[in-house]
């Protein structure tokens, strides 16, 4: 295979992830709007106290959105968190969007986990 072609090929695939990644944020964004609205985060609230509470489809929606949006969801996933009431969240999520080639690892997921796994370790 030529490198060209290798490289159209690859371009192509990786559209395609990248649009199929921003519809299921998109669909998943509407179902989180609805059962996040219902959380009661306190407004002085920690990353690790908002992870906590904070259910797994939110992280996943955020997590896909950078996917889709590669820097561009930054400032997206910087209002859709803040009218979610999940302004801890915010910072740690533009901070992951802006590093270059973290797009495909989800951060905010494993981010979600640990919290999880060891409470307490993230503040």
């Amino acid at each position: 295979m030529e490198p060209a072609e290798f490289l159209r090929t690859f371009g192509i695939t990786l559209l395609t992830l990248m649009g199929i990644s921003l519809v299921l944020a998109l669909l998943l964004l509407v179902f989180v709007w609805r059962s996040v609205k219902r959380l009661n985060i306190p407004p002085d609230a920690t990353f690790g106290e908002t992870l906590q509470l904070t259910p797994i489809s939110v992280v996943l929606m955020i997590d896909l959105l950078d996917f889709g949006l590669d820097f561009l969801a930054a400032p997206v996933a910087w209002i859709i968190l803040d009218r979610l009431g999940l302004k801890a969240l915010r910072g740690v999520s533009v901070v992951e969007a802006f590093i270059p080639l973290t797009q495909a690892i989800p951060t905010m997921t494993l981010a979600w986990i640990w919290v999880r796994l060891f409470p307490g370790t993230i503040s």
